[in-house]
């Protein structure tokens, strides 16, 4: 299955231009508004960031193409306001009413953000599987890069290292799978590993032979060789 998210190594899509990184760049005023509006959204505790990152993956593919980063953003804020019913599409049109609202309590205050930020939201757990794996193993990606517990659903395992070998690096310990977690499936943790693989492995030209890229994936994502 293509994924219109899923671009790396995609041939067509034009030359990766870097833009200006931190919170005092953001390239128009809009910017910082539509990060602060999805964060304090979060906060309400109707979704989690595994949750965000596929309602911004299942746009339709021509919103997806077409709109900038945090416009996909908004859109998929947009989508889960309305698939929890924290709001209606009346709401979002303007057309709501002032009754106050159930989950007003939990809005973010200013002096909540500096401590919400320092705080996190760590996704390493105590709980889970043991280590299939050790360092420097060699092992192979899952092929196709798809998740094995929904039908089209939310996968960190890109698909241009699908069936690729690599090597253990690191093992980070569990981590919740996001597989699972963004379909409220539960947490499901599982070791999560640093996998480095050669570009010439996955690229049909790299840029240099001794080139590699790393990857963080977890245990499901992988087998032995």
């Amino acid at each position: 299955m293509t994924r219109v998210h899923d671009m790396g190594g995609r041939f067509g899509d034009g030359p990766v231009i870097p833009e200006p990184q931190g919170i005092a760049q953001f390239g128009a005023d809009w910017h910082g508004r539509a990060m602060a509006i999805t964060l304090a959204c979060g906060a309400l505790g109707q979704w989690n960031i595994d949750v965000s990152r596929h309602a911004r993956e299942k746009l339709s593919p021509k919103d997806y193409s077409r709109f900038s980063y945090y416009e996909k953003w908004i859109a998929g804020l947009a989508d889960m306001l309305v698939d929890t019913g924290v709001l209606d599409a009346d709401d979002l049109r303007g057309r709501g009413d002032d009754t106050p609202h159930p989950l007003a309590d939990r809005a973010m205050q200013v002096g909540d953000v500096a401590p919400v930020f320092a705080r996190g939201a760590p996704a390493d757990r105590d709980a889970g599987v043991a280590p299939l794996f050790s360092v420097a193993q060699l092992v192979r990606t899952a092929r196709p890069a798809a998740n094995r517990l929904v039908d089209g659903g939310h996968t960190r395992l890109p698909a241009y290292a699908q069936g690729a070998v690599g090597r253990i690096l690191r093992l980070h310990g569990n981590h919740v799978l996001p597989d699972s977690n963004a379909h409220r499936l539960g947490e499901a943790p599982e070791p999560l590993y640093a996998v480095a693989f050669a570009a010439s492995n996955l690229w049909a030209t790299a840029e240099n032979p001794r080139d590699e890229i790393i990857l963080d994936l977890w245990q499901s994502y992988l087998e032995a060789t």
